[in-house]
């Protein structure tokens, strides 16, 4: 007889690769922001097909649209990075927690280019027990930002 179970198991891949990219998304609105769209002033050439199109040419209102959808992006990020803060202050000021910490902060949000050998030579870690350390943060940030995959591909925080 079977145990019945409510978890699913956890693919642990997919859950790294979409905690990377979340990491990702958010350094880079970190180091850059948002460029909001203007409005070009000179017109640029375009081909027009012979005849009337009947359509009216409205660059301020596309603008308009495009920084809309910007600033609600940016919003996301917004929340998405204190989200991240705050999952990474809950790792605790043990030796272990400040690790996971220090890890998170160094390899995903600090700087462009940073692998994984510069982290851990930098931390004084060996390599076994930086890839295990990194594993278990960001298994515990996937589960603080809902971000798990589960192997019938489903992830918890798309039930909205």
């Amino acid at each position: 007889m079977t145990p019945c179970t409510f978890l699913s198991s956890i693919n642990r891949k997919a859950t790294q690769k979409q905690v990377e990219s979340v990491l990702e998304r958010v350094r880079i609105y970190k180091q850059f922001g948002m460029i909001r769209r203007e409005m070009r002033v000179t017109s640029s050439y375009e081909v027009r097909e012979h005849g009337p199109t009947l359509e009216v040419g409205k660059p301020v209102e596309d603008v308009a649209l495009v920084n809309v959808q910007q600033d609600e992006r940016e919003e996301q990020l917004k929340k998405l990075s204190f989200q991240i803060d705050q999952a990474c202050k809950q790792f605790g000021d043990s030796y272990a927690g400040k690790n996971q910490k220090d890890i998170i902060m160094k390899r995903y949000l600090e700087e462009e280019g940073v692998c994984d050998y510069m982290v851990y030579n930098e931390l004084g870690m060996s390599e076994r027990t930086y890839r295990r350390v990194k594993a278990k943060a960001l298994g515990k940030l996937a589960f603080a930002l809902r971000l798990e995959v589960y192997e019938q591909g489903q992830r918890v925080g798309d039930k909205e």
